[in-house]
């Protein structure tokens, strides 16, 4: 181990020295009980310590922590634990293999217009959560979304303000100075708005790799947020549509009554975007997916944690008419749910019926438990798009969502029979 790095940090067992900040260091270790990686923010002393920030600083630790198993969202980076052990102030959160977003607000690395709409559109969703809940977290900027092989988290909530909390919290200006609101720099009453215009301020330097308001001191940068026009993206980025720096102006709006009223309004213009977005036809954005499976009736019932879990462990294919998806007699163990299309249920060259979107076949391998030899044969009718899942992911999934796909599983079971029963009757 280097000099300066601890073997232990409490129960944890320190691997590495991840990242060194003024006021914090992050380490790679492992959870011995729970036997996985986790990432460890260790405190500056001389921060916690100092006479005239420290109390600050404390305040801001003592806010994340507060926040551990409050914010479950598969955006937001959990937090596991926190402690004062020894006087080291350490917060455990969970380890995302990657970076931040900030290599990309480089003008020579952006990513494709398609993926940082997708970016912004999880994160929306995240904040969305968030909201929901009283929390805005005041300090939205590159630094704290962690971005790994399409995986987003947002971190740090250090200096989030909960609007329904009792306990004293961290007034005044908080952030960094180029993503802050207009209401923030003028110390105003804050709502969800000002995390809507910070967002906005990030998508504007994903899409250009420039800020949109930049100056030689404090003073002029704040002189210019609260009264300049940015440049135009489409002036520094040619292909970016116009309806999407349409959607950018309208998020950092300095009028609030202008800007967007809520993170979902926001979210459904991104998700609208990618229809004027050259994404190849084969690829389906997360965007896309999360937005479909919202719209399926299957669906109804799941929370957005659950859309989301089911997003990560499904597979999704298009397919054009007269090919099988199950064949019969066929073996097999995962189950499906239609997308987009139609198709047809044949057994020994009969039709049994016809299937639409929202509607689930094979689930009988998931239910018994192991694979098994299909009973009928499923064909497209049409151009379809099938969500596949397979019984071992779902098995390994969160107990909440198995319970909510043994529900829907119940529920067509019990229609099933019921059509049979109708059909008996009428014999």
């Amino acid at each position: 181990m280097n000099t300066g790095i601890p073997n232990k940090i409490g129960k944890y067992r320190v691997k590495k020295l991840l990242g060194e900040g003024t006021t914090a260091s992050v380490f790679l270790a492992s959870d011995p009980f729970q036997d996985c990686e986790v990432a460890i923010k260790v405190a500056s002393s001389a921060v916690m310590d100092d006479p005239q920030f420290g109390s600050q600083y404390r305040k801001f630790f003592i806010n994340e922590a507060s926040l551990a198993g409050k914010l479950e969202h598969p955006h937001i980076i959990k937090v596991y634990d926190a402690a004062i052990d020894n006087d080291i102030h350490y917060i455990v959160m969970e380890y995302v293999n990657g970076g931040t977003l900030e290599p990309y607000c480089d003008v020579k690395n952006l990513l494709p217009i398609d993926r940082a709409v997708e970016i912004i559109f999880k994160c929306g969703r995240a904040l969305d959560y968030a909201s929901k809940l009283g929390i805005i977290h005041r300090d939205i900027k590159p630094a704290n979304i962690m971005f790994d092989e399409g995986d987003i988290k947002i971190a740090d909530f250090g200096a989030a303000l909960s609007t329904g909390a009792d306990q004293t919290q961290i007034m005044g200006v908080v952030g960094s100075l180029f993503y802050m609101s207009p209401e923030q720099l003028n110390d105003a009453e804050l709502t969800h708005q000002t995390d809507i215009y910070s967002m906005g301020v990030v998508l504007y330097q994903l899409l250009t790799g420039q800020l949109p308001f930049k100056a030689k001191n404090q003073g002029l940068l704040i002189n210019k947020i609260l009264k300049d026009t940015p440049e135009s993206i489409r002036n520094l980025r040619t292909e970016v549509p116009g309806a999407l720096e349409g959607i950018v102006k309208r998020a950092m709006e300095r009028d609030r009554n202008k800007r967007y009223h809520n993170w979902n309004d926001f979210a459904t213009d991104l998700s609208d975007i990618f229809i004027s977005l050259d994404a190849p036809e084969e690829d389906i954005s997360d965007t896309k997916k999360y937005n479909t499976l919202k719209s399926l009736n299957f669906f109804d019932d799941f929370t957005e944690t659950e859309i989301w879990e089911t997003l990560r462990i499904s597979r999704w294919g298009k397919f054009q008419p007269k090919e099988e998806i199950l064949t019969e007699g066929k073996m097999g163990s995962s189950f499906f749910v239609i997308a987009t299309g139609t198709m047809k249920v044949m057994k020994a060259g009969k039709l049994l019926g016809v299937l639409n979107a929202g509607d689930c076949f094979g689930e009988m391998a998931y239910i018994n438990g192991v694979a098994m030899p299909r009973t009928a044969t499923v064909l497209t009718t049409s151009k379809v798009v099938v969500i596949k899942i397979k019984s071992e992911s779902l098995n390994q999934s969160s107990d909440n969502l198995q319970l909510q796909f043994n529900r829907m599983f119940m529920k067509i079971m019990a229609s099933r029979l019921a059509k049979a029963d109708a059909m008996l009757s009428s014999i």
